[in-house]
């Protein structure tokens, strides 16, 4: 079960030096969400979107501000701290599924534990095989990246961010290369998946917002 946590984002900015002024990516933005709640933020190429997505994920760092999941300031912990806060309690999703070509789905899921620093176990192998099944996989468990559909690897995409049952769940454009119907599948099983998780999407999609429920456009680096 996802470890529950709340997300709070207190006046985050973001900028960059420049050799005249700086560049402002992100101006004073405010979040607050509870774990089951979904957000979709929409908005247009270079508003800030994908960098506030990487400041939630801690790949990125804030300017001003502050982050807290759970009460916990991950920018506050030290390198091998702050990655070990990574792999536990965020999950992540992109437009490509990052899968790596070696290895099985079964191999694919099982990395984050493998990042937490330890040998995977069978309660771990137990729980990647269960999540795979969840996204209708059950049969490509030991089937490699190339002999998947596009969606099938976006479903091993989606039990590798939960196999360690993340209080978040960050989505960068999960359906941008999928077609229609397989988006809603994708879709379907990321709604039906993370009901105690905070799960926030980054989409082009209208439609794919509309089914979070929650919407906020970024515009010029604020969340409105």
């Amino acid at each position: 079960m996802p470890t529950a946590a709340d997300l709070i984002v207190s006046d985050l900015r973001k900028e960059y030096p420049t050799p005249t002024t700086p560049l402002v990516v992100l101006r004073g933005v405010n979040l607050a969400l509870s774990p089951g709640e979904r957000l979709a933020i929409v908005g247009p190429s270079g508003s800030g979107k994908s960098t506030l997505l990487n400041i939630l994920g801690t790949l990125d760092t804030p300017s001003g501000g502050s982050v807290r999941v759970g009460g916990v300031d991950p920018f506050g912990l030290d390198a091998k701290a702050l990655a070990a806060f990574r792999s536990r309690s965020i999950g992540f999703i992109f437009q490509d599924h990052h899968l790596l070509p070696q290895c099985t789905a079964l191999e694919n899921v099982l990395l984050p534990r493998l990042a937490l620093g330890a040998s995977t176990t069978e309660d771990d192998r137990r729980r990647a095989v269960e999540l795979l099944g969840q996204v209708g996989l059950a049969d490509r468990v030991t089937h490699l990246p190339a002999e998947l559909s596009g969606g099938e690897r976006q479903r091993v995409a989606i039990a590798r961010a939960l196999v360690n049952a993340p209080a978040v769940l960050l989505c960068d454009e999960p359906t941008g290369n999928l077609d229609s119907k397989t988006a809603d599948t994708v879709a379907d099983l990321l709604l039906s998946l993370t009901r105690e998780t905070i799960l926030i999407g980054v989409t082009h999609s209208e439609h794919l917002a509309g089914r979070f429920g929650r919407t906020m456009r970024m515009r010029d680096g604020e969340l409105v």
